[in-house]
């Protein structure tokens, strides 16, 4: 039995990630409902608003769902309460250090899943506790590490060096780069991208079409003083890689960057002005989806070129 669905109780080993301003109930439930685990991204949300979701999430599925949470975001306490006191079953951390809240999550009976961006980071989080960890490379949309490791490098050194179970992320989208993933050892996959171009994320549509109209190269990393973030090229973004390129600060970044930025771009649809999150894989799609098709698709895919890979002969 795959690890990742004997984990958390799901069909597949196919895992929607907590995207701020995109994955709310209505994508999570509809993700879990289909054999996924749908997760709230709690980044963008007040301790009610988070409540309201988990409420309405258990409303809309009787499968498993979870929370992604960013450690460093102000506030975590409270909504780690409201996680717990809701008996959500499992949780995403990121951002931040999976010391601080592991243990509080393992003993109210939840699953603990931590983001890392380096094969070091993972050693330290098993340490922690945690049940698996995402490893998350350098083609991800959103905060991203700062050591930049591609997937195809990542993945496998993470396996090396954990002993529980391993989910890719970053630059899937396709049963095709699922089973590329699993070649590398990683026996889940965590796809945001992807599920942002649904009719249940809960993301603008102008932002939703930008993704689609999206070509090769229209992402970048920006922000390295900061905490690093992949974002489609737009207005806001040139005036960063401006100041960046004359030698701004910490501080200068900061003001540049002001407040709501990513709900300005991401939910309230103001493209040339807001942050807007996506991954290099948006250059690879093409149609907005619902996301049970994705997710149907996605499997269909990953077990005919499973199939196809065993067949060849060399």
């Amino acid at each position: 039995m795959n690890p990742v669905t004997q984990l958390f109780h799901i069909q597949y080993p196919i895992i929607q990630a907590g995207m701020i301003w995109a994955s709310g109930w209505r994508l999570a439930s509809a993700v879990s409902n289909a054999g996924g685990l749908g997760l709230i991204g709690a980044g963008s949300m007040y301790p009610d608003v988070l409540q309201e979701h988990i409420v309405k999430c258990k409303q809309a599925t009787s499968k498993p769902f979870g929370v992604n949470i960013p450690l460093l975001y102000p506030g975590v306490d409270r909504l780690i309460d409201i996680i717990i006191r809701e008996e959500v079953p499992v949780v995403f951390t990121s951002a931040g250090n999976p010391k601080t809240w592991t243990p509080a999550l393992k003993a109210a009976g939840i699953k603990v899943v931590h983001v890392v961006s380096s094969a070091s980071f993972a050693k330290k989080s098993e340490a922690a506790g945690v049940d698996a960890v995402v490893a998350e490379g350098f083609e991800a949309g959103g905060h991203n590490g700062r050591e930049e490791t591609t997937t195809l490098v990542l993945i496998p050194a993470v396996c090396e060096q954990v002993n529980i179970p391993v989910i890719a992320a970053g630059g899937i989208a396709s049963g095709k780069s699922m089973a590329a993933a699993f070649a590398l050892g990683a026996t889940g996959v965590q796809i945001g991208s992807r599920f942002v171009a649904t009719p249940e994320a809960s993301s603008h549509p102008l932002f939703k079409q930008a993704i689609l109209d999206a070509g090769e190269g229209d992402t970048a990393l920006t922000m390295k003083k900061l905490t690093p973030v992949r974002l489609l090229k737009n207005h806001f973004y040139e005036a960063v890689k401006a100041a960046e390129d004359n030698g701004a600060d910490k501080e200068t970044l900061a003001t540049l960057l002001g407040r709501a930025r990513a709900k300005t771009g991401m939910f309230e649809g103001h493209l040339a002005e807001g942050e807007l999150e996506i991954g290099q894989v948006s250059a690879l799609i093409n149609a907005i989806q619902p996301a049970a098709e994705i997710v149907a698709e996605i499997w269909a895919e990953f077990e005919f070129t499973r199939k196809m890979l065993s067949a060849l002969k060399f």
